[in-house]
């Protein structure tokens, strides 16, 4: 038996939905309130709750982002994952059209992978007469990078 069958294939697509300027921004300033409150009862405390409360929200920040994944026939969307071959058109989706997704034309079953400090989004449809899951919308800061992996990992391949 060759030993590359115990080695997970490379992924074609993989992205970390990390938080945006803005939320880093909230994280200090939240850090430098608290530090401020603190200082009553000592600068050296005041210091020291500021800074863990900054290492806190950033360990916070990047470990709850999602990844985003297309690999070993599969796409993962947070805790979710999916194989290609039950996956069906794929559409790029700009901040207003993400918006208009997740207002009057969400499915109450669709499975969403966003963050909000990322304006744009794909639209997957959902091939499997099993699955409830009619579509994924899935965050990415490269959607059409995302739909041609995806475009190209579904074309029929040759004998």
């Amino acid at each position: 038996m060759p030993a590359d069958l115990d080695r997970p294939t490379p992924s074609l697509f993989a992205e970390r939905l990390r938080p945006g300027p803005a939320v880093w921004i909230v994280i200090v300033g939240l850090a430098g309130m608290l530090t401020i409150s603190f200082v009553p009862l000592g600068l050296g405390l005041a210091l020291g709750i500021g800074a863990a409360a900054l290492v806190v929200g950033a360990v916070l920040g990047l470990a709850t982002a999602p990844r985003v994944e297309v690999a070993d026939g599969e796409l993962r969307a947070g805790s979710a994952h999916i194989p290609l071959d039950l996956l069906g058109p794929v559409r790029v989706l700009d901040r207003e059209a993400t918006r208009h997704e997740l207002g009057p034309a969400l499915d109450a079953r669709a499975y969403v992978c966003l963050r909000s400090w990322i304006g744009t989004a794909v639209r997957i449809e959902v091939r499997d007469p099993l699955d409830p899951t009619p579509y994924w919308l899935v965050s990415t800061r490269r959607p059409q990078v995302l739909v041609a992996v995806l475009a190209q990992q579904s074309a029929p391949t040759g004998p």
